[in-house]
């Protein structure tokens, strides 16, 4: 590595000397090894582990590895409001990896990285570094069976509304909360950690299989000393990020995930991707891309099927060539070749009981519907695929709720009426701060067995866990004043995914007369919070404020 000031270089061959490096180490490429490892969180658990062979296929190639860490907080256990902070901390992280690699001047990059927000943010640092990198990630948490039945971590969030309901006893639940989280990896479900990194191996940014192979398998260390000899030649080829970060390899990235059956928060991360990317999107476009491709497979918690089996029924590379005829083909992998070659290359088998033939979809026109309408001027998202399609088109009476806090209340302690549509305000980019997912009440909801009867609606967010019909990130929020905040108890709510319809039953006059009567809630900002309110964008554009 030569940096320009011979003082400057001096000083950082003598540091870097301190830290157990060589001279003519220093000469070779060196490769920044972004590590999203921690103690707490399943999903990262297994990458203190995996950056070794990271290094010794770095080494091998003829690079020096550099490793670092960032923040890593896990959805699943940041609930209330620790998940304030989980959203923000995807800008948060991103900016923390580029002032890292900004501050020592990194030649390469390989991002070992799991969870919800941590793939986006990693993804977003790439694009805004713009440096050689590739990803990898840890592969998927062991499922849990018991009497027949598999079960993942979605199983464990419905079961709180199971056994709410009285339809599990204290023993069982017990047993659930203890054995269901099986094993370390990221949880074996298509929520949106694995949404976002099957989204990174099918825009050609990680190595296929990498999202859907048990982490504790053998394959998974080989491919981790692949990717470290790979980085080395694409860094001294000077291939970089952005070379797999175009407009049709997102586009690739969107039908994909939409055929897979993905997470709702994908349309949030995407839109803020591509922003650092510097590739055109808006959320109307997402939708008329994602509408071309039909639904081909579904997993937990839509379907049986866990990433285990999904891996088993021919991963990335089965669901890729099964709609290869909606996909630019001739964009570059990282790994090497396009990916017109690597789907001529695969040869299956796929299986067609969990991944559908073009001829036998599950959906058609993708797996989302983005809603527009006098409640979501500026879109709302639900992800399709997961609502029952007798919920398809609901039409309900408001139950109006000012947070999170209060519709669990409600939850816990009074009945709610089939037939209902519950609204959960001022929990928005600004509104909570920091756009909080319901997945606990859209799980106990189902775990109620009200997912034919009540649907709920949100400013906030969805987890990719989630399923049954939810309308998350409508847009303007309540706290910028969004129509969202002028529903008032037993207005009739009109929900139509067919028609991409989303209404309060109420006139125009009547709308504007009760938004000069919007009276916020008390929902106070404290430290980087109070920060973030004051400069986060809305959900329609990925919720950005870093970038």
């Amino acid at each position: 590595m030569t940096l320009i000031d011979p003082n400057a270089e001096a000083y950082y061959i003598g540091l870097m000397n301190a830290a157990g490096y060589r001279d003519k180490d220093l000469k070779k490429p060196i490769i920044g090894i972004v590590n999203s490892w921690n103690d707490v969180n399943p999903g990262h658990k297994p990458l203190k582990e995996l950056a070794q062979y990271v290094k010794e296929g770095v080494w091998a190639a003829g690079g020096a590895p550099a490793e670092f860490t960032v923040p890593a907080p896990c959805d699943g256990m940041a609930q209330l409001r620790g998940m304030q902070y989980v959203l923000a901390s995807r800008d948060l992280i991103a900016g923390s990896i580029e002032t890292m690699v900004r501050a020592h001047n990194f030649d390469g990059l390989v991002f070992l990285c799991a969870c919800d927000k941590i793939v986006p943010a990693m993804l977003m640092a790439a694009a805004s570094l713009d440096l050689p990198s590739l990803f990898l990630t840890p592969g998927s948490m062991l499922p849990y069976e018991e009497n027949g039945i598999t079960y993942a971590t979605p199983d464990l969030k419905e079961s709180i509304g199971a056994y709410r309901a009285g339809k599990i006893d204290e023993t069982t639940f017990s047993r659930f909360r203890q054995n269901i989280c099986a094993s370390c990896g990221t949880c074996s479900m298509y929520g949106t950690a694995n949404t976002m990194a099957v989204f990174t191996e099918a825009i050609g940014l990680a190595p296929f299989g990498s999202a859907t192979m048990p982490f504790c398998v053998s394959q998974k260390v080989k491919q981790a000393r692949d990717v470290g000899e790979r980085i080395v030649t694409l860094t001294r080829e000077k291939i970089t990020a952005r070379a797999f970060l175009t407009k049709k390899s997102l586009e690739n990235g969107i039908l994909h995930t939409s055929a897979t059956g993905g997470s709702s928060n994908f349309a949030l991360h995407i839109m803020a991707i591509a922003s650092v990317s510097e590739v055109p999107l808006t959320l109307e476009e997402f939708d008329k891309i994602q509408e071309q491709v039909p639904v081909i497979a579904k997993f937990k918690p839509a379907s049986q099927y866990n990433m285990v089996d999904y891996g088993k029924a021919g991963g990335s590379l089965g669901t890729l060539k099964t709609i290869a005829p909606f996909l630019h083909k001739d964009v570059p992998l990282a790994m090497g070749g396009t990916l017109g070659e690597a789907l001529d290359a695969f040869t299956g088998p796929i299986d067609r009981n969990v991944i559908h033939d073009l001829t036998d979809p599950l959906f058609e026109k993708g797996c989302y519907s983005v809603l527009y309408g006098n409640l979501a001027p500026k879109g709302a998202v639900v992800k399709k695929s997961g609502v029952d399609p007798a919920m398809f088109v609901h039409r309900g009476p408001a139950v109006v709720f000012d947070s999170e806090e209060e519709v669990m209340e409600t939850f816990l302690h009074k009945d709610i009426k089939p037939g209902s549509v519950l609204v959960i305000r001022y929990e928005g980019p600004k509104g909570g701060p920091g756009m909080r997912e319901m997945s606990i009440p859209a799980a106990m909801l189902i775990g109620m067995g009200l997912q034919k009867s009540v649907a709920m609606i949100t400013d906030g967010r969805f987890s990719g866990a989630s399923r049954g019909p939810c309308v998350g990130h409508i847009s303007p929020e309540a706290w910028d004043d969004g129509p969202i905040a002028c529903v008032k108890n037993g207005d009739m709510i009109h929900i139509d995914l067919n028609q991409h319809l989303l209404e309060v039953e109420i006139s125009d006059e009547e709308l504007q007369r009760r938004k000069k009567e919007i009276q916020k809630p008390n929902h106070p900002a404290f430290g980087v919070m109070k920060r973030y309110r004051g400069i986060v964008s809305g959900a329609e554009n990925g919720a950005l404020w870093l970038y």
